[in-house]
């Protein structure tokens, strides 16, 4: 049984303080959440959600309509979606080829700040997840920063579910070598998103600053 979502969200706050040096910035889960879990969440002062499927989450964002909310995506992105994601998100956190830049570009609005984009990473060669090679990171990179709308942020993976959690910890470390390196050349960059319910300290430990995470706080999975 799930405890009660305000004891939940101070113990995961009292967590990822504990492993944290630095301030982790969390982004709560909500796929597949209601939007009372969302509003309840929001009430006790959690301002960043993230998305996997663009429809679902436009559907939550006008129902809320709390301009003071950050919406991420999470989720891979189609290209036939990104007018809306560039229209109604505030973080892409899945970005993974170039050709996408353009029209989120594009279709961001005036008077929005610029999009922030951070580029989704394949560390672990996986055939099945969605991502670039780290050899490919700089083009891509390179791209969003000749776009004035587009603020790249930094860097996202999603290890392989390793149930050895040393093989966890040694994927997040090559991601954070990856984000150093990048951020040799690209000085602005602050975000290294790593780290879910099951290994976000691991995670921080290596480095990250912003955490992904669903079912430690909401508990098991709803739909709306």
């Amino acid at each position: 049984m799930s405890m009660p979502l305000e004891l939940a969200f101070s113990t995961l706050r009292a967590r990822i303080a504990a492993a944290a040096s630095t301030p982790v910035q969390l982004v709560a889960v909500s796929k597949r959440q209601s939007t009372a879990a969302i509003v309840a969440v929001a009430a006790l002062g959690q301002r960043d959600f993230g998305e996997n499927y663009v429809q679902e989450a436009l559907g939550k964002i006008r129902e809320i309509s709390d301009p003071t909310l950050q919406w991420h995506l999470i989720g891979p992105l189609q290209s036939n979606k990104c007018q809306w994601v560039a229209e109604h998100f505030d973080w892409l956190q899945s970005l993974d080829r170039a050709s996408l830049v353009a029209p989120l570009a594009r279709f961001r609005p005036d008077g929005k700040a610029p999009l922030n984009v951070l580029i989704q990473v394949n560390i672990d060669d996986e055939d099945s997840k969605s991502g670039i090679a780290p050899e490919a990171i700089e083009p891509l990179a390179a791209a969003i920063e000749l776009q004035p709308r587009l603020k790249f942020r930094g860097l996202m993976a999603i290890p392989r579910p390793a149930p050895d959690l040393s093989a966890r910890r040694a994927s997040f470390r090559r991601l954070r070598e990856c984000f150093d390196a990048v951020r040799a050349r690209h000085a602005q960059i602050d975000t290294l998103s790593m780290g879910m319910s099951e290994d976000f300290e691991l995670a921080i430990a290596e480095g990250a600053t912003l955490v992904r995470v669903g079912s430690a706080l909401f508990g098991s999975r709803e739909t709306r």
